[in-house]
């Protein structure tokens, strides 16, 4: 069996789709006012798409300057296990060896095993030097 053709673009992704691929892929799920508020503040974004359809995605977002953060890393089920979050991961790191400043701060929260995958692109657990905190409004 020939494996899918698969289209990598940098455009932000619509909220249908947005909301759809986060809740598809286990991520929390997003309101339409919080997802439709968030995503025109994206500074980078990535999709993978076959057929037409978005399976994979991923944003950066921060202040441009001082902090960035990766978020939104999701891969449908059906289309898991075929290095689509590496293909993502790799955009990402393009960009920000591109784009951001020294200095600058660039995190992300991995959830379970997930942090194995990030630590392929240079991240490193920061626990017990500072550990991450959230707030999360319900």
């Amino acid at each position: 069996m020939s494996e899918p053709n698969y289209t990598i673009n940098h455009d932000i992704p619509s909220v249908d789709t947005y909301r759809h691929l986060r809740q598809a892929s286990g991520l929390s799920a997003k309101t339409l006012e919080a997802a439709s508020r968030g995503l025109p503040n994206s500074l980078f974004a990535v999709q993978i798409t076959h057929a037409g359809e978005t399976v994979a995605m991923g944003r950066v977002i921060g202040d441009g300057g001082t902090f960035y953060q990766v978020v939104d890393i999701a891969v449908l089920p059906a289309h898991q296990g075929r290095g689509l979050g590496k293909k993502v991961m790799l955009e990402i790191q393009a960009y920000i060896e591109r784009e951001v400043p020294a200095s600058a701060y660039v995190s992300l929260l991995a959830d379970g095993q997930a942090y194995r995958l990030y630590q392929q692109y240079g991240f490193t657990l920061t626990a017990p030097a500072s550990v991450g905190m959230a707030l999360k409004k319900a």
